[in-house]
């Protein structure tokens, strides 16, 4: 653990509210701007940015080996262009109550891997406070209501979030280990400029089969996207998993739906009710959990 761990915890949410914001518009620019292309204008607005931090912080300090190349590379393949064109993908055919319910499996599906990639252990506290963290979700999407739960059918838009939540999986674990060398502008600036070639060709051809809508409102929405979720939240969480690991900063990831509530409520006068309070102690104290048994928070 580097400095102190409720800077962390702040790293992570701060991620997870620009997130938050990011699902509400991914899912409302659904007819204007395809998959493809919306993870690639954001890669080139976020790019561009990160080009000026690298020319202003200069060489590295420790040498690129091959491994870290791979590790940066396995970065932006998962996160940069896996996790963003499936999420996007999967909103377009998939309810907010679904894609919220697998994106929950995601710090249980980080568990795992990071335990077969890096033999970390899995203490009893992260199950325990994934699986509260987990049921937090479920109040807060199903509305408390168990006849909504039990009504939910799987649908390819799940398949793709469940698929999008495993690829950040990937993009966590593959980042802690090369930060653990390379400061965190640096890797996440590495591995969005690599996506960007990687996503031209697909971007390509989906924009001559559906060109997207042109309108202020889309170009400002593709400029947060870019700024915000695409920049601002993977640096602050790469430092958060420098910091805490993968293990430790996924115990927050369940905060996304709970900001996203939040969020409704402040721009679509949808204020919480009961269930949305409840729920929202339930995954905060799961995470808190799950992060101390990380072994992270000795205080």
């Amino acid at each position: 653990m580097r400095g102190r761990p409720y800077l962390a915890y702040l790293l992570v949410n701060v991620a997870t509210a620009l997130w938050a914001g990011n699902v509400v518009l991914g899912r409302a620019l659904r007819h204007s701007v395809g998959p493809w292309t919306l993870a690639g204008l954001r890669a080139v607005v976020a790019s561009t940015v990160f080009a000026v931090l690298l020319r202003r912080l200069g060489r590295s300090g420790l040498p690129w080996t091959w491994t870290d190349r791979a590790l940066v590379a396995a970065m932006a393949a998962s996160g940069v262009v896996g996790f963003q064109v499936l999420q996007y993908a999967g909103l377009r055919q998939t309810t907010a109550l679904n894609a919220g319910l697998v994106n929950a499996l995601a710090p249980v599906l980080t568990l795992l891997v990071a335990r077969a990639a890096t033999g970390a252990p899995w203490r009893a506290g992260q199950a325990v406070g994934a699986v509260g963290s987990l049921a937090g979700v479920a109040v807060i999407l199903s509305g408390g209501s168990w006849t909504a739960l039990r009504a939910l059918r799987l649908n390819p838009g799940d398949v793709l979030v469940l698929a999008a939540a495993l690829c950040w999986v990937l993009y966590s674990v593959a980042g802690r280990a090369v930060l653990a060398r390379h400061d965190t502008v640096r890797v996440t600036a590495l591995s969005t400029l690599v996506a960007v070639p990687a996503l031209a060709v697909p971007v390509g051809v989906e924009w001559a089969a559906a060109p997207p809508a042109v309108s202020p409102a889309v170009a400002a929405a593709v400029l947060y996207i870019g700024i915000g979720p695409s920049l601002l939240a993977f640096l602050a969480w790469n430092e958060g998993v420098r910091r805490l690991g993968p293990n430790g900063a996924m115990a927050f990831y369940n905060t996304l739906p709970l900001y996203a509530g939040l969020l409704a409520g402040v721009f679509l006068e949808e204020w919480p009710g009961g269930y949305q309070l409840g729920g929202g102690a339930l995954v905060v104290a799961g995470c808190l959990v799950a992060a101390r048994a990380s072994g992270h928070d000795r205080a």
